[in-house]
Protein backbone atom coordinates (compact mmCIF):
# COMPACT_ATOMS: atom_id res chain seq x y z
CA UNK A 1 0.00 0.00 0.00
CA UNK A 2 1.65 3.94 -0.13
CA UNK A 3 2.42 5.66 2.67
CA UNK A 4 -0.34 7.00 4.69
CA UNK A 5 -0.27 10.49 3.71
CA UNK A 6 -3.03 12.96 2.27
CA UNK A 7 -3.88 16.07 1.63
CA UNK A 8 -7.87 16.06 1.31
CA UNK A 9 -9.67 19.27 -0.73
CA UNK A 10 -13.31 19.75 0.77
CA UNK A 11 -15.56 21.29 -1.62
CA UNK A 12 -18.54 21.98 0.65
CA UNK A 13 -15.76 23.94 2.96
CA UNK A 14 -14.93 25.91 0.02
CA UNK A 15 -18.55 26.37 -0.94
CA UNK A 16 -19.58 27.72 2.86
CA UNK A 17 -16.38 30.24 2.83
CA UNK A 18 -17.03 31.93 -0.39
CA UNK A 19 -20.99 31.80 1.12
CA UNK A 20 -18.82 33.58 3.96
CA UNK A 21 -17.11 35.94 1.58
CA UNK A 22 -20.37 37.34 -0.58
CA UNK A 23 -22.27 37.77 2.94
CA UNK A 24 -19.37 39.88 4.73
CA UNK A 25 -19.17 41.89 1.32
CA UNK A 26 -22.78 43.11 1.14
CA UNK A 27 -23.63 43.82 -2.54
CA UNK A 28 -19.68 43.53 -3.86
CA UNK A 29 -19.40 40.55 -6.53
CA UNK A 30 -16.56 38.38 -5.34
CA UNK A 31 -13.08 37.68 -6.41
CA UNK A 32 -12.21 34.13 -5.51
CA UNK A 33 -8.57 34.32 -5.47
CA UNK A 34 -6.46 31.37 -6.88
CA UNK A 35 -3.10 32.22 -6.99
CA UNK A 36 -0.28 29.73 -6.19
CA UNK A 37 -2.34 27.05 -7.50
CA UNK A 38 -5.09 28.34 -5.46
CA UNK A 39 -3.06 28.77 -2.25
CA UNK A 40 -2.13 24.99 -2.67
CA UNK A 41 -4.99 23.59 -2.70
CA UNK A 42 -4.83 22.83 -6.22
CA UNK A 43 -6.69 24.85 -9.23
CA UNK A 44 -8.54 21.96 -10.32
CA UNK A 45 -9.70 20.35 -7.11
CA UNK A 46 -10.84 23.54 -5.88
CA UNK A 47 -12.65 24.96 -8.96
CA UNK A 48 -16.06 22.85 -8.05
CA UNK A 49 -16.32 24.31 -4.76
CA UNK A 50 -15.06 28.25 -5.78
CA UNK A 51 -17.34 28.43 -9.19
CA UNK A 52 -20.27 29.85 -7.73
CA UNK A 53 -17.68 33.21 -7.75
CA UNK A 54 -18.01 36.13 -10.03
CA UNK A 55 -14.63 36.06 -10.84
CA UNK A 56 -11.46 34.56 -10.52
CA UNK A 57 -7.90 36.22 -9.37
CA UNK A 58 -4.39 34.90 -10.19
CA UNK A 59 -0.81 35.97 -11.41
CA UNK A 60 0.27 33.81 -14.16
CA UNK A 61 -1.06 33.43 -17.31
CA UNK A 62 -1.07 29.17 -17.06
CA UNK A 63 -2.82 29.66 -14.17
CA UNK A 64 -5.75 31.22 -16.43
CA UNK A 65 -5.42 28.95 -19.32
CA UNK A 66 -6.23 26.23 -16.84
CA UNK A 67 -9.40 28.02 -15.91
CA UNK A 68 -10.34 28.57 -19.04
CA UNK A 69 -10.12 25.06 -20.02
CA UNK A 70 -12.12 24.26 -17.13
CA UNK A 71 -14.69 25.42 -19.38
CA UNK A 72 -14.76 29.26 -17.16
CA UNK A 73 -16.23 31.68 -19.06
CA UNK A 74 -16.78 34.54 -16.51
CA UNK A 75 -13.86 37.39 -15.50
CA UNK A 76 -10.13 35.98 -14.72
CA UNK A 77 -8.53 39.32 -12.86
CA UNK A 78 -4.18 39.39 -13.42
CA UNK A 79 -3.94 40.80 -10.00
CA UNK A 80 -0.04 42.15 -10.88
CA UNK A 81 -0.73 42.11 -15.00
CA UNK A 82 1.04 41.62 -17.53
CA UNK A 83 4.92 40.71 -17.44
CA UNK A 84 6.63 41.64 -20.88
CA UNK A 85 4.50 42.81 -24.15
CA UNK A 86 3.37 39.67 -25.60
CA UNK A 87 1.15 38.82 -22.71
CA UNK A 88 -0.94 40.58 -23.96
CA UNK A 89 -1.32 38.83 -26.75
CA UNK A 90 -2.76 36.18 -24.61
CA UNK A 91 -4.99 38.40 -22.44
CA UNK A 92 -6.69 39.41 -25.90
CA UNK A 93 -7.04 35.96 -26.58
CA UNK A 94 -8.34 34.53 -23.49
CA UNK A 95 -10.51 37.66 -22.44
CA UNK A 96 -8.84 38.33 -19.49
CA UNK A 97 -8.64 41.56 -17.12
CA UNK A 98 -5.17 43.02 -16.02
CA UNK A 99 -4.17 45.00 -13.64
CA UNK A 100 -1.97 47.89 -14.36
CA UNK A 101 0.84 49.48 -12.19
CA UNK A 102 3.21 51.06 -14.02
CA UNK A 103 4.33 53.35 -16.69
CA UNK A 104 5.75 50.46 -19.16
CA UNK A 105 2.47 48.25 -18.96
CA UNK A 106 0.64 51.17 -20.45
CA UNK A 107 3.69 51.44 -22.76
CA UNK A 108 2.95 47.69 -23.75
CA UNK A 109 -1.29 48.62 -24.40
CA UNK A 110 -0.42 51.65 -26.43
CA UNK A 111 2.15 49.51 -28.71
CA UNK A 112 -1.02 46.55 -28.50
CA UNK A 113 -2.59 45.12 -31.50
CA UNK A 114 -5.78 44.31 -30.62
CA UNK A 115 -9.75 44.50 -32.03
CA UNK A 116 -10.97 43.95 -28.57
CA UNK A 117 -10.06 46.38 -26.09
CA UNK A 118 -9.08 45.43 -22.65
CA UNK A 119 -10.99 45.80 -19.32
CA UNK A 120 -8.08 46.90 -16.61
CA UNK A 121 -7.81 47.79 -13.11
CA UNK A 122 -5.92 51.09 -12.36
CA UNK A 123 -3.57 50.30 -9.59
CA UNK A 124 -2.93 52.73 -6.63
CA UNK A 125 0.02 52.44 -4.19
CA UNK A 126 -2.06 53.80 -1.56
CA UNK A 127 1.14 53.25 1.33
CA UNK A 128 1.47 49.21 1.03
CA UNK A 129 4.50 49.81 -1.60
CA UNK A 130 4.53 46.97 -3.08
CA UNK A 131 3.19 47.80 -6.95
CA UNK A 132 0.70 50.67 -8.16
CA UNK A 133 1.12 54.23 -9.08
CA UNK A 134 1.47 57.03 -5.99
CA UNK A 135 -1.39 59.13 -6.02
CA UNK A 136 0.46 62.15 -7.39
CA UNK A 137 0.68 60.41 -11.07
CA UNK A 138 -2.45 58.12 -10.47
CA UNK A 139 -4.53 60.69 -12.44
CA UNK A 140 -1.95 61.07 -15.25
CA UNK A 141 -1.73 57.06 -15.51
CA UNK A 142 -5.66 57.25 -15.72
CA UNK A 143 -6.06 59.86 -18.46
CA UNK A 144 -2.78 58.23 -20.38
CA UNK A 145 -5.20 54.99 -20.56
CA UNK A 146 -8.45 56.71 -21.02
CA UNK A 147 -6.85 57.93 -24.11
CA UNK A 148 -5.60 54.58 -25.66
CA UNK A 149 -8.16 52.53 -28.04
CA UNK A 150 -6.68 49.48 -26.70
CA UNK A 151 -8.72 50.16 -23.37
CA UNK A 152 -11.95 49.42 -22.75
CA UNK A 153 -13.30 49.81 -19.15
CA UNK A 154 -10.84 51.42 -16.37
CA UNK A 155 -11.28 50.03 -13.24
CA UNK A 156 -9.42 50.73 -9.47
CA UNK A 157 -7.97 48.77 -7.03
CA UNK A 158 -5.47 49.74 -4.32
CA UNK A 159 -4.22 46.61 -1.36
CA UNK A 160 -4.00 47.14 2.45
CA UNK A 161 -0.87 46.65 4.68
CA UNK A 162 -2.68 46.42 7.84
CA UNK A 163 -6.45 45.47 6.98
CA UNK A 164 -5.40 42.59 9.77
CA UNK A 165 -3.68 44.66 12.19
CA UNK A 166 -4.26 47.58 14.58
CA UNK A 167 -2.97 49.87 12.25
CA UNK A 168 -5.84 49.66 10.97
CA UNK A 169 -6.88 51.03 6.96
CA UNK A 170 -8.04 54.81 7.35
CA UNK A 171 -5.22 55.96 5.79
CA UNK A 172 -5.63 54.15 2.89
CA UNK A 173 -8.78 54.56 2.46
CA UNK A 174 -8.30 58.54 2.75
CA UNK A 175 -5.70 58.28 0.16
CA UNK A 176 -7.73 55.95 -2.25
CA UNK A 177 -11.03 58.33 -2.02
CA UNK A 178 -8.89 61.24 -2.74
CA UNK A 179 -7.50 60.22 -5.92
CA UNK A 180 -10.73 58.19 -7.09
CA UNK A 181 -13.27 60.26 -6.22
CA UNK A 182 -14.48 61.73 -9.51
CA UNK A 183 -13.06 59.31 -12.10
CA UNK A 184 -16.18 56.72 -13.27
CA UNK A 185 -15.54 53.30 -12.80
CA UNK A 186 -15.37 49.87 -10.48
CA UNK A 187 -13.41 50.05 -7.69
CA UNK A 188 -12.15 47.02 -5.72
CA UNK A 189 -10.24 47.41 -2.11
CA UNK A 190 -11.43 44.93 0.38
CA UNK A 191 -8.81 41.61 0.23
CA UNK A 192 -10.15 38.75 2.87
CA UNK A 193 -9.10 40.81 6.40
CA UNK A 194 -10.89 43.67 5.24
CA UNK A 195 -13.78 42.21 4.08
CA UNK A 196 -14.50 40.53 7.44
CA UNK A 197 -12.89 43.68 9.60
CA UNK A 198 -13.81 46.41 7.40
CA UNK A 199 -16.19 45.68 4.50
CA UNK A 200 -19.60 47.21 6.16
CA UNK A 201 -17.42 50.75 6.80
CA UNK A 202 -18.46 53.69 4.63
CA UNK A 203 -17.02 54.57 1.53
CA UNK A 204 -18.17 57.77 -0.15
CA UNK A 205 -17.46 56.56 -4.26
CA UNK A 206 -18.17 59.56 -7.21
CA UNK A 207 -19.94 61.49 -4.17
CA UNK A 208 -22.31 58.70 -3.50
CA UNK A 209 -22.56 57.05 -0.17
CA UNK A 210 -21.26 53.09 -0.16
CA UNK A 211 -19.85 50.91 1.52
CA UNK A 212 -15.73 49.81 1.42
CA UNK A 213 -16.67 46.72 0.02
CA UNK A 214 -16.95 49.06 -3.28
CA UNK A 215 -18.24 47.21 -6.38
CA UNK A 216 -15.56 43.66 -6.01
CA UNK A 217 -13.89 41.98 -2.52
CA UNK A 218 -10.91 39.89 -3.03
CA UNK A 219 -11.52 36.85 -1.39
CA UNK A 220 -8.21 35.00 -0.73
CA UNK A 221 -7.03 33.07 2.74
CA UNK A 222 -10.98 33.13 3.83
CA UNK A 223 -12.11 31.15 1.04
CA UNK A 224 -9.42 28.10 1.99
CA UNK A 225 -10.82 28.37 6.02
CA UNK A 226 -8.16 30.64 6.95
CA UNK A 227 -8.21 33.15 10.03
CA UNK A 228 -6.34 36.90 8.28
CA UNK A 229 -6.39 38.32 11.12
CA UNK A 230 -4.71 35.02 13.49
CA UNK A 231 -4.46 34.82 16.38
CA UNK A 232 -6.70 37.72 17.24
CA UNK A 233 -9.62 35.81 15.72
CA UNK A 234 -9.76 32.19 14.60
CA UNK A 235 -11.19 30.95 11.41
CA UNK A 236 -14.04 29.42 13.64
CA UNK A 237 -14.88 33.09 15.15
CA UNK A 238 -15.31 34.09 11.75
CA UNK A 239 -17.57 30.90 10.77
CA UNK A 240 -14.61 29.37 7.97
CA UNK A 241 -14.01 25.78 7.94
CA UNK A 242 -11.17 24.36 6.87
CA UNK A 243 -10.48 23.83 3.08
CA UNK A 244 -7.50 20.99 3.42
CA UNK A 245 -7.19 18.51 5.67
CA UNK A 246 -3.41 17.01 5.82
CA UNK A 247 -3.83 13.59 7.33
CA UNK A 248 -1.32 10.14 7.69
CA UNK A 249 -1.95 7.38 10.54
CA UNK A 250 0.62 5.92 13.16
CA UNK A 251 3.41 3.74 11.70
CA UNK A 252 4.70 2.88 14.61
CA UNK A 253 4.33 3.15 18.57
CA UNK A 254 6.98 3.15 21.26
CA UNK A 255 7.15 2.18 25.01
CA UNK A 256 9.28 4.85 26.98
CA UNK A 257 11.04 4.68 30.31
CA UNK A 258 11.78 7.77 32.52
CA UNK A 259 14.58 9.08 30.59
CA UNK A 260 13.86 7.81 27.42
CA UNK A 261 14.51 10.45 24.68
CA UNK A 262 13.16 11.01 21.19
CA UNK A 263 14.47 11.68 17.90
CA UNK A 264 17.38 13.75 16.61
CA UNK A 265 19.18 15.75 19.15
CA UNK A 266 17.18 14.08 21.68
CA UNK A 267 15.46 16.93 22.13
CA UNK A 268 12.47 15.43 24.14
CA UNK A 269 13.29 13.49 27.03
CA UNK A 270 10.45 11.41 28.53
CA UNK A 271 9.50 12.60 32.50
CA UNK A 272 8.02 9.16 33.25
CA UNK A 273 6.40 5.68 31.33
CA UNK A 274 4.46 7.19 28.27
CA UNK A 275 3.59 5.65 24.81
CA UNK A 276 4.90 7.92 22.11
CA UNK A 277 3.30 7.42 18.47
CA UNK A 278 5.63 7.79 15.38
CA UNK A 279 3.49 9.79 12.40
CA UNK A 280 4.29 9.21 8.37
CA UNK A 281 4.86 13.15 8.32
CA UNK A 282 7.60 15.21 7.98
CA UNK A 283 9.47 18.28 6.44
CA UNK A 284 9.66 16.44 3.12
CA UNK A 285 6.26 16.60 3.09
CA UNK A 286 5.49 20.20 3.67
CA UNK A 287 5.32 19.73 6.95
CA UNK A 288 6.93 22.70 9.48
CA UNK A 289 9.72 21.77 11.06
CA UNK A 290 9.78 24.60 13.07
CA UNK A 291 6.55 23.00 14.31
CA UNK A 292 9.56 20.90 16.48
CA UNK A 293 10.04 21.22 20.35
CA UNK A 294 12.58 22.94 21.66
CA UNK A 295 14.86 22.83 24.18
CA UNK A 296 12.69 25.83 25.77
CA UNK A 297 9.48 24.17 25.90
CA UNK A 298 10.92 21.07 27.23
CA UNK A 299 10.83 19.21 23.89
CA UNK A 300 6.91 19.68 23.33
CA UNK A 301 5.75 20.79 19.93
CA UNK A 302 3.19 22.10 18.20
CA UNK A 303 -0.52 20.33 18.26
CA UNK A 304 -1.79 17.76 16.34
CA UNK A 305 -4.97 15.58 16.66
CA UNK A 306 -4.82 11.73 17.19
CA UNK A 307 -7.75 9.69 16.52
CA UNK A 308 -9.78 13.31 17.11
CA UNK A 309 -7.94 13.91 20.28
CA UNK A 310 -5.82 17.19 20.84
CA UNK A 311 -2.16 16.29 21.56
CA UNK A 312 1.25 17.59 20.88
CA UNK A 313 4.54 16.91 19.09
CA UNK A 314 7.31 15.16 20.70
CA UNK A 315 11.28 15.90 19.84
CA UNK A 316 12.12 17.11 16.17
CA UNK A 317 10.47 16.76 13.07
CA UNK A 318 12.18 14.62 11.04
CA UNK A 319 11.96 14.61 7.00
CA UNK A 320 9.73 11.49 7.08
CA UNK A 321 8.57 10.85 10.62
CA UNK A 322 7.23 12.74 13.37
CA UNK A 323 6.43 11.96 17.05
CA UNK A 324 3.50 12.26 19.35
CA UNK A 325 2.66 11.71 23.21
CA UNK A 326 -0.38 9.37 23.04
CA UNK A 327 -0.43 9.99 26.57
CA UNK A 328 -4.55 12.33 25.91
CA UNK A 329 -5.51 9.92 23.67
CA UNK A 330 -5.04 6.60 25.84
CA UNK A 331 -6.74 8.92 28.43
CA UNK A 332 -9.65 9.55 26.17
CA UNK A 333 -10.06 5.82 25.60
CA UNK A 334 -9.48 6.39 21.76
CA UNK A 335 -7.30 4.40 19.18
CA UNK A 336 -3.61 5.07 19.77
CA UNK A 337 -2.42 1.90 17.95
CA UNK A 338 -1.01 1.29 14.49
CA UNK A 339 -2.74 2.75 11.85
CA UNK A 340 -4.87 5.14 14.08
CA UNK A 341 -6.13 8.09 12.26
CA UNK A 342 -3.86 11.49 12.65
CA UNK A 343 -4.34 14.94 11.66
CA UNK A 344 -1.80 17.40 11.04
CA UNK A 345 -4.41 20.40 10.36
CA UNK A 346 -7.57 20.27 9.68
CA UNK A 347 -10.42 18.25 10.60
CA UNK A 348 -10.44 14.57 11.71
CA UNK A 349 -13.23 11.70 10.62
CA UNK A 350 -14.76 12.34 14.11
CA UNK A 351 -15.35 15.91 13.37
CA UNK A 352 -12.80 17.57 15.60
CA UNK A 353 -10.95 20.92 13.80
CA UNK A 354 -7.35 21.64 14.17
CA UNK A 355 -6.79 24.61 11.86
CA UNK A 356 -3.33 25.28 9.75
CA UNK A 357 -3.63 28.34 11.81
CA UNK A 358 -3.04 27.15 14.74
CA UNK A 359 -0.04 24.64 13.35
CA UNK A 360 1.36 27.68 11.73
CA UNK A 361 1.59 29.86 14.97
CA UNK A 362 3.20 27.18 16.91
CA UNK A 363 6.34 26.72 14.23
CA UNK A 364 6.15 30.65 13.79
CA UNK A 365 4.55 31.07 10.68
CA UNK A 366 1.10 32.17 8.96
CA UNK A 367 -1.28 29.32 8.05
CA UNK A 368 -1.07 30.53 4.13
CA UNK A 369 2.44 29.25 3.80
CA UNK A 370 1.53 25.63 5.50
CA UNK A 371 -0.85 25.54 2.85
CA UNK A 372 1.38 26.22 -0.32
CA UNK A 373 4.12 24.77 1.19
CA UNK A 374 2.35 21.12 1.15
CA UNK A 375 5.13 18.72 -1.07
CA UNK A 376 4.54 17.09 -4.96
CA UNK A 377 4.97 13.69 -2.38
CA UNK A 378 1.73 14.00 -0.81
CA UNK A 379 -0.97 12.44 -2.65
CA UNK A 380 -4.48 14.24 -2.97
CA UNK A 381 -8.37 13.68 -3.14
CA UNK A 382 -11.12 15.72 -3.22
CA UNK A 383 -14.64 15.43 -1.08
Amino acid sequence: MPRPILATVHTEALRHNLARARHAGGDARVWAVVKANAYGHGIERAFEGLRGADGFALLDLAEAERLRALDWRGPILLLEGVFEPRDLELCSRLGLWHAVHCQEQIDWLAAHKTQVPHRVFLKLNSGMNRLGFKPDAFRSAWARLNALPQVDEISFMTHFSDADGPRGIAHQVAAFEAVTRDLPGERSLCNSAATLRHAGSPLAAGGQPQTLAADWVRAGIMVYGGAPDHPARTAADWDLKPAMTLSSRLIGVQQLAAGDSVGYGSAFVAPHPMQVGVVACGYADGYPRHASGSAASGGIGGPVLVDGVRTTLLGRVSMDMLAVDLSPVLAAGRHAGLGAEVVLWGRSASGAVLGADEVAHAAGTIGYELMCAVAQRVPFAVD
